[in-house]
């Protein structure tokens, strides 16, 4: 039997253990110990019933993803799973499964092969495939609507979310929640059920529901995946599969299944979703700072400024625990900062994402203050001030004075300089770049800028903090605008200037949305503030190459007072909702100041408009990597997913670049150089691939300097 797999027995009932760490994944080596462990019972006439256990933290938390990669590279596909279900289900001796920790995946397929499931209260089921761009492969789409009826399973199958061990019993995915002891309170159940005629699920068909019921389910479910999952393949793959097991027998509507699994897993969408999963774990490994690196504790916390950006940290801080000073510079402002908070809070209750006495316990946590009284005390500053370098070097100043000596002290800063913020301080090397993306209590993404004098312990010590706080932290280097505003630029710039070159606003909004962004470009400046980007223009206005052409329509509506939607208007008008409307007035208002600029019109394409913006990002972001301001392609694409609403299932801008074909992205590149002049020359990094045949995944750390 496979060291993998263990067969023991407490007299009449074996126990078959999972002993594959750290998740128990259904790796190779796994089935075959468990069909090995099957036979030994079926011969065994002592055996009165068995339990198919995990060992350790968890039952069987799903498959090797890295065998999904095998398979698409042509490596040769067994049987899979199904013949060990099916040898599960036609045991004659009870088999029952025993889950703590989480069954997802085909860890809940083996389950559901069971005759019976038991679970501790702790214990979480699911099947979250459709996150990998793909669907349940061992009939998971088949077994699930047999327990759990077919609106849920739908739901689990479309989501991908998990469900608790009570709402698993409620919907009959389990038999039964075990207090105490798993081990000892399954195999009470084994004898209770040793004897009796043992259910197969595939013989369920009881909860299958009849046609009409069933037609309006599928049809909702596939309106709901159309607009909440845009673009994806998978749930709706996963809906015909389950589909087909209300329509088919259970062997027909397997075979329809794995049809359905081979099309999604060799799709571009699953190999760039799988990508993004690998590469969300990838961004914690940074080179040069060793996995045993000390952290330093963060245990208190103060945060300066009272705004969108300093309430939203306030709260990210204080949701992970962490009581939080919250710093303004008047009183007016503070109590806006403070009513903000209790606002987000209160919509939260409502909304049943937790309870009034949870966001009372976080409230508890925020203490308003006007003075550094306190700061003395606190482990960590973040500085949320207004975006200027003076005021920025002001506030470090007095912060070097009040703060303790270990204390660390951040710049939730866009696109100032960390070295010169840390040069107001005599501790270079506790100063570093926490870049939030608003709102910061709900997006995801956290750029963690390194100065020169950052050290390897504030750096492991922010990697880790950015987990504490529910955030996917990437570390990037010290350089303009960092790597995601430094990327978004040029992608903002072509959006601009394709609107000045005739393309409609609508229409260059639409090109991106109908790519799978989850904004158009322009929509997204109203969003975050005109004004934001306008200031920054003109803070860095003395850097930019005399002559060479710069969007100026957007300026034009910040002089004017159109902000977006703060204003109420900006590329498109508001109503009090902040609904958008396209605005005549501004149609009038573009034709006249290129009609003035001599900039001649044209008719634009969708491909044109979304090639420009999309490769004025991956050149950009070619540079980037190869002057080391990342220190992966993959670390861009995370970035670019969680932070600015690219489509995960196309696996970010340069994943996107590569599935492509850089060749094919080069010449673009060369074709609108020849076109619209200096600003598309290609990165050299670009064309070097492009001419090698290579990919931006290729891309080591030694094409790039140190970060």
């Amino acid at each position: 039997m496979s060291d993998l797999v263990q067969l023991t027995k407490q007299n009449d009932i074996a126990v078959i253990t999972i002993n594959n760490p750290p998740v128990n994944a259904l790796s190779p080596g796994v089935p075959e110990g468990i069909s090995e462990a099957l036979d030994q019972i079926e011969k065994d006439d002592a055996v009165k019933a068995a339990v198919l256990i995990g060992g350790g933290r968890t039952f069987v938390a799903g498959a090797d993803i890295k065998e999904f990669g095998k398979m698409t590279a042509g490596k040769k596909r067994g049987a899979g799973l199904l013949p060990l279900l099916l040898k599960i289900e036609d045991s004659t001796k009870p088999i029952i499964v025993a889950i703590h920790g989480t069954a997802f995946g085909c860890g809940l397929e083996l389950a559901m092969a069971g005759h019976y499931r038991v679970a501790l209260a702790s214990a979480q089921v699911g099947q979250p495939e459709v996150k990998l761009g793909i669907i349940p492969g061992a009939a998971g789409t088949q077994r699930l609507p047999r327990l759990a009826g077919v609106a849920k399973a739908v739901e689990m199958c479309t989501t991908g979310n998990p469900v608790k061990a009570e709402e698993a019993l409620k919907f009959g995915i389990i038999d039964k929640i075990i207090d105490g002891d798993l081990l000892t309170g399954v195999v009470a159940f084994a004898r209770e059920v040793a004897g009796k005629v043992a259910p197969k699920t595939r013989e369920r068909n009881g909860k299958l529901g009849n046609t009409a019921e069933n037609a309006a389910v599928f049809a909702g479910a596939r309106e709901n995946a159309a607009t909440k999952q845009r673009g994806l393949r998978a749930p709706l793959a996963a809906i015909d599969a389950i589909e087909a097991a209300t329509t088919m027998p259970f062997a027909e509507g397997c075979q329809l299944e794995q049809k359905l699994f081979i099309e999604c897993l060799f799709s571009d969408q699953s190999k760039s979703l799988i990508h993004v999963f690998f590469s969300e774990r990838e961004v914690s490994n940074i080179p040069d700072v060793p996995k045993d690196t000390p952290l330093i504790p963060i245990k208190s916390a103060a945060v300066i400024g009272a705004g969108t950006m300093g309430g939203g940290i306030a709260m990210v801080l204080a949701n992970a625990g962490i009581p939080v000073l919250l710093k303004e510079a008047d009183q007016a402002a503070l109590d806006r900062g403070l009513a903000t908070i209790q606002s987000n809070y209160a919509n939260s209750v409502k909304r049943g994402r937790f309870t009034a006495q949870v966001a009372e316990e976080r409230l508890k946590l925020i203490k308003p203050t006007l003075t550094y009284e306190g700061f003395a005390n606190v482990d960590l500053v973040i500085e949320a001030a207004f975006e200027g370098m003076a005021l920025k070097k002001e506030i470090f100043k007095d912060l070097d004075r009040v703060c303790k000596p270990t204390a660390i002290l951040a710049s939730n800063t866009s696109t100032l300089s960390i070295d010169e913020i840390a040069s107001a301080t005599k501790r270079a090397e506790s100063v570093i770049g926490m870049h939030f993306f608003s709102p910061a209590n709900v997006m995801r993404l956290l750029e963690i800028v390194r100065g020169k004098a950052t050290s390897k312990e504030v750096i492991a010590t922010f990697m880790a903090l950015s987990k504490t706080l529910g955030k996917v932290g990437v570390l990037v280097g010290n350089c303009r605008g960092f790597v995601g505003n430094r990327m978004f630029g040029p992608y903002r710039r072509e959006a601009q200037f394709l609107v000045e070159e005739g393309a409609g606003i609508a229409a260059v909004d639409k090109a991106l949305t109908d790519f799978g962004m989850a904004m158009g470009p322009l929509a997204t400046g109203d969003l975050a503030g005109l004004d934001v980007g306008w200031r920054i223009r003109k803070e860095y206005r003395h850097l930019e190459k005399p002559g060479i052409r710069q969007p100026f329509a957007e300026d034009k509506l910040c002089e004017l007072g159109r902000y977006g939607q703060k204003s109420g208007a900006g590329w498109y008008k508001y109503d009090a909702s902040r609904r958008a409307a396209p605005d005549p007035a501004v149609d009038q208002l573009i034709r006249d100041w290129v009609a003035e600029a001599g900039i001649p019109q044209r008719q634009i394409s969708a491909e044109e408009i979304a090639d420009r913006c999309l490769y004025a990002l991956v050149n950009e972001g070619a540079r980037i990597l190869e002057e080391g301001y990342a220190l992966r392609a993959s670390d861009i694409d995370i970035i670019y997913i969680n932070g600015y609403g690219f489509p995960s299932y196309r696996g970010g801008p340069m994943w996107y670049a590569d599935t492509v074909g850089l060749k094919q992205v080069y010449e673009r590149v060369m074709e609108f150089q020849r076109q619209h002049g200096e600003i598309w020359e290609p990165a050299p990094l670009l064309k070097r691939l492009a001419e090698q045949g290579r990919t931006f995944a290729d891309v080591g750390k030694e094409e790039g300097a140190a970060a």
